[in-house]
């Protein structure tokens, strides 16, 4: 029971209240099965709008008022984008293993797309190689107008390369720092010129601002192109050891064991990169299921959020007051700090983001107002009436129909079985003192909403 709650924790957002009685009892083997068989099947590509035409985008920009309509327009677009991704990822009819390997990658490929097409052909491209093989996925993301546009291969052309996207391949992306030169750098940028993006947002090669000469990148010679850097740098064991340490600090503990990210890597680089048997060997091991790597993690804003919402059928009437919340607890997706991402850990926890993580399941069983300070471009949206009201729904009678006992005390322990990954730290008793309700139904809702607000619940 312990061990399919962490699983569907670690490669998902949990279980619904519906999928915890089902498969509570399961064998881990039958449950890693179905998450992979429903990744398989899951919608991978989602619609692409078109952005407006050349000539329009150059009208709009001659026109200043047109112009900032238009970059208010797209950045609304890309709000809508990240709401329907965090439902996605809170919905059990989805496959929980993919977007949570698509949201490993976003930060991992971590990018800020300007326009709403540019967001979502980046998170198309995520999702489609999230379990796929990782060569595909670096020379998908190299070729990705967001990523060209954010690290700036837009302005990499021959008479002067741009270093941004080379450097950052190396240092984040691929053989982490200390693992290439200056002159690599140069020579990869070199290689990447003339790969760019049109004003439909789409990729395109420019093949006048290509350099065509000869360069010499880790000790080889040849008149190299991007593709041909993304397969040398893939000929390092160093790179399959860069990402599988950072896949086991993401999703089994942050004290990295050597010895198994040694035979991890090994694993990974002799498959070629292929993710999918990386994450199947790392959920089938019987180390991940080692009580030190349970329970252990502070739970990311989104993971917070989604996990909240797959629990208690949570769903906002006003979609903003999803952005608000990810704002305050410092964690947008599609907005990330800097190209590293976010640092995750214990940086998730300060003073005002642990209270307000503390209080959140209060303010949405109660629907309250409450003062959300906001930063940045969503600024209009915050000060329009009604919008610091945190107005949603909560349907708890799946997780009633669940929850077996009647007495506040049974209730209490079996929903602490349920959304706990730790152990309380006082009896479970204790938590039912002074419980103002007495009817079955106001009990489960009083009781869920006490041990969502206890600092157990902030981990997974």
């Amino acid at each position: 029971m312990e061990k399919i709650k962490h699983l569907y924790w670690r490669a998902g957002f949990g279980l619904s209240p519906t999928e915890w009685q089902q498969k509570k009892d399961w064998p881990i083997s039958k449950a890693i099965d179905e998450l992979f068989a429903q990744a398989r099947q899951a919608q991978v590509s989602l619609p692409v709008a078109e952005m407006g035409l050349p000539e329009d985008m150059e009208k709009k920009r001659e026109n200043r008022e047109m112009f900032e309509q238009m970059l208010r327009e797209e950045k609304r677009r890309i709000f809508e984008y990240n709401v329907n991704w965090v439902n996605r990822m809170a919905n059990p009819k989805e496959s929980a293993l993919l977007e949570r390997m698509t949201f490993f990658w976003h930060g991992h490929f971590a990018c800020k797309p300007d326009f709403g097409k540019l967001g979502i052909q980046y998170l198309n491209t995520l999702r489609k190689h999230a379990l796929g093989n990782f060569r595909d996925m670096v020379l998908a993301i190299a070729q990705d107008p967001a990523m060209i546009r954010y690290l700036n291969n837009q302005q990499n052309r021959k008479e002067k390369p741009n270093e941004n996207f080379a450097r950052e391949l190396m240092e984040l992306f691929t053989l982490g720092r200390g693992n290439y030169t200056e002159k690599d750098i140069k020579e990869a940028a070199r290689a990447f010129t003339g790969w760019s993006s049109d004003l439909r947002g789409d990729y395109i090669f420019r093949p006048m601002w290509h350099d065509y000469g000869s360069k010499t990148f880790f000790g080889k010679t040849g008149t190299f192109d991007g593709k041909d850097i993304i397969n040398i740098i893939l000929e390092k064991p160093q790179t399959a050891q860069f990402i599988v340490r950072k896949i086991y600090k993401h999703f089994v503990n942050d004290q990295v064991d050597e010895t198994l990210v040694s035979a991890l890597s090994k694993q990974f680089f002799q498959s070629g990169y292929d993710i999918g048997k990386l994450m199947q060997s790392i959920f089938s091991s019987d180390w991940f299921y080692a009580a030190k790597n349970m329970g252990n993690r502070i739970k990311s804003p989104i993971e917070f959020t989604a996990g909240l919402m797959r629990s208690v059928e949570l769903k906002f009437d006003q979609p903003m007051g999803m952005l608000f919340i990810q704002r305050a607890l410092g964690q947008i997706l599609f907005n990330p700090p800097n190209v590293a991402g976010w640092p995750g850990g214990k940086t998730w926890i300060d003073n005002s983001t642990l209270m307000l993580r503390l209080n959140l399941p209060g303010y949405l069983f109660n629907s309250t107002e409450f003062s959300l300070r906001t930063k940045g471009e969503f600024e209009d949206e915050a000060r329009e009436k009604g919008n610091r009201r945190l107005s949603n729904t909560i349907n708890l009678q799946p997780l009633s129909a669940s929850i077996k006992g009647n007495n506040s005390n049974e209730i209490a322990a079996e929903l602490a079985k349920y959304l706990l990954l730790t152990p309380t730290a006082l009896p479970i008793d204790n938590y039912t003192k002074e419980l103002p309700a007495t009817d079955r139904e106001t009990i489960i809702r009083q009781m869920t909403m006490r041990l969502m607000t206890l600092p157990e619940y902030q981990m997974c």
